[in-house]
């Protein structure tokens, strides 16, 4: 049978916040743009961050102001315009989880943040909470510092929802049978090659924008560059019925906050169930470290940093994730979001956003690479024989549904 040919001026691959956003601002230009999702939207880094969009204060704390810290520090703006609905998309539908993030000290560190809060660095950016002010989760408590910052923290799925919902019929699931093929300068992306299906996407720019899934794309067209390096972190995710919700980073020695929480609601909650997800120094060490080491790490920072919390009837569980990012010497942490056009192939756009929260930031650096949209395509996607992808669970939601499962899953622990 002959092989369909589609046309597209942009073809996204990679169904995480920034693909989805990336396809919505192209989307706007009125550009012929789809995206096409291996998995699961969400189901890599976008649904095992921690929702937060922050302003680099933790970035600055640890003395690093620089691209990081500068290129990040309009996002909490520039996102609570989306979320209000008048910002460059529409984002009132996602939930918010907390429009407050805290800071708080062990007291250890507590003259650190005290010299760093009174220097002219953190511009407005964060306001020091007592008394009624606290979060409810301090008060009553004896804790010597609390920081409140301009900081949101997003529901990562209704996030999703949000970006996903006006363009599904842009947005599809690639069949396992794909392939990718180069001619001469150009790549192409060939569907159900092995069938009578077949078709094959040709398009004027292809957008790789797959977190850890861009090695394998680079890998399958035969390209080195840009490289790709993975920072890898354990999280714990701790099952309770605490009432308390909260987000913050706890301050220690380290550069990156001793522990970071964010709370979440359960998929299975039938007597206020939440997961405090932590991340942070605890998830960096713990990328070293098995399950029932990290989980033991994270019982002991909980004793000590909230002695008045009983977790006895807890359940947890880890999650391992990869910080997939451009590659840097030394493998530090990149100053901002990247895009770069590979080398070797005309056609293909290479990119990170490195965080959640630099979204917006790598969709300006990726349309940034695009030639001007000369010649209109028609709009119809004549893609009937994909299927749409969907949303992925919360990864919570998977590890406490499947307390028995093994390689590539933390076991549920009690």
């Amino acid at each position: 049978m002959a092989q369909a040919y589609i046309e597209l001026d942009t073809a996204i691959i990679g169904g995480g916040v920034a693909g989805l956003w990336l396809l919505n601002r192209l989307h706007q230009q009125g550009r012929h743009c789809a995206l096409f999702e291996r998995d699961a939207l969400g189901a890599g880094q976008t649904l095992a961050s921690q929702g937060m969009i922050h302003g680099g204060i933790k970035y600055t704390l640890a003395g690093a102001l620089s691209g990081a810290s500068e290129a990040i520090a309009d996002m909490p703006r520039r996102w609570g315009e989306c979320f209000a609905g008048h910002g460059e998309i529409d984002l009132s539908e996602a939930k918010l989880l907390s429009e407050d993030f805290y800071m708080f000290s062990s007291q250890q560190s507590s003259s650190k943040i005290s010299t760093f809060l009174a220097s002219k660095l953190t511009r407005g950016r964060v306001e020091a909470v007592s008394g009624d002010e606290l979060p409810e989760l301090f008060k009553g408590q004896d804790q010597a510092q609390v920081y409140k910052l301009l900081d949101i923290v997003v529901d990562t799925p209704s996030l999703l929802n949000a970006l996903s919902q006006p363009l599904s019929e842009r947005i599809f699931k690639l069949p396992s049978d794909h392939h990718w093929k180069k001619d001469g300068k150009s790549a192409h992306l060939l569907l159900n090659s092995k069938s009578d299906k077949a078709q094959e996407i040709r398009a004027r720019n292809f957008i790789f924008c797959a977190g850890e899934g861009n090695a394998a794309l680079l890998e399958s067209l035969g390209l080195e560059k840009p490289a790709m390096q993975r920072r890898p972190l354990q999280q714990v995710c701790v099952k309770h019925t605490l009432p308390y919700r909260f987000y913050g980073h706890c301050m220690g020695a380290e550069s990156t906050p001793r522990l970071t929480i964010s709370s979440h609601p359960c998929a299975d909650s039938t007597e206020g169930e939440q997961v405090w997800y932590l991340g942070g120094s605890l998830a960096e060490a713990g990328a070293k470290q098995s399950e029932a080491e990290v989980i033991t790490c994270a019982k002991k920072e909980l004793r000590e940093l909230f002695p008045w919390l009983d977790f006895s009837d807890a359940e947890w569980c880890s999650l391992p994730i990869n910080r997939a990012e451009p590659k840097q010497k030394g493998l530090v942490r990149p100053d901002k979001a990247f895009a770069s056009r590979a080398e070797g192939i005309d056609n293909v756009i290479v990119g990170w956003p490195t965080k959640l929260a630099l979204s917006p930031n790598f969709a300006d650096q990726a349309m940034a690479l695009l030639p001007v949209n000369k010649t209109s395509l028609p709009q119809d996607l004549p893609l009937p024989r994909l299927s749409k992808a969907k949303i992925a669970p919360a990864p919570w939601d998977r590890l406490f549904a499947n307390s028995n499962t093994h390689s590539g899953d933390a076991e549920h622990i009690k």
